[in-house]
């Protein structure tokens, strides 16, 4: 039970969730972080279990480096959504899911990009996007006040709005919002 958000901009990209971490209907934590860099150019909103979501991220910076050194020139924004969207496939067809859902945001040479991806391994390039047990609340306002072209401020403060407005109706988010702004390189 969880609220996040991704925003893609003009001049970046926009992660934003609550805080709480929840089981059933305890709250375990108010100050969870729901948020990952995996390098400065590319982040991920996580909802669902954290551990599962945590070693994702893990292999992901790591095999995103890997490859680039490799090929001597970094991933893409969607070659890094292909690379989770993989990973959650072959933990699908193993038998062993990863029950997290990830919002990936990130900026490369051809902009801002966003892409949402769950266990069965979809990957979806998106505008916004929202996920988790307050994402029904979350799309009314990203849906009444989403345009193109918005730059990172302004979408910035629509996940804001959208992550509270969530946290108004939905038990299960909750204890603030946390927001991270990636800017395009040079922007």
């Amino acid at each position: 039970m969880t609220t996040i958000v991704g925003l893609k901009a003009s001049d970046g990209a926009v992660l934003a969730s609550d805080r709480r971490a929840s089981k059933g209907f305890f709250i375990a934590s108010k100050t969870t972080q729901k948020i990952m860099k995996v390098d400065d150019t590319l982040a991920v909103a996580v909802a669902g279990l954290l551990s599962d979501a945590v070693y994702l991220v893990n292999v992901v910076r790591a095999e995103r480096k890997l490859i680039s050194l490799r090929r001597g020139y970094p991933m893409s924004v969607a070659e890094s959504a292909k690379l989770i969207s993989n990973l959650f496939y072959s933990g699908m067809r193993n038998y062993i899911p990863y029950y997290a859902e990830l919002i990936v945001a990130g900026v490369d040479d051809e902009g801002a990009h966003v892409y949402s991806s769950d266990m069965s391994g979809s990957i979806m390039a998106e505008s916004f996007v929202a996920s988790g047990s307050g994402s029904p609340v979350a799309y009314g306002v990203l849906e009444s006040l989403y345009s193109e072209n918005l730059t990172v401020e302004q979408a910035r403060n629509i996940a804001v709005r959208a992550v509270e407005a969530a946290m108004q109706r939905d038990p299960g988010s909750g204890n603030g919002v946390d927001v991270l702004v990636i800017p395009v390189r040079g922007g």
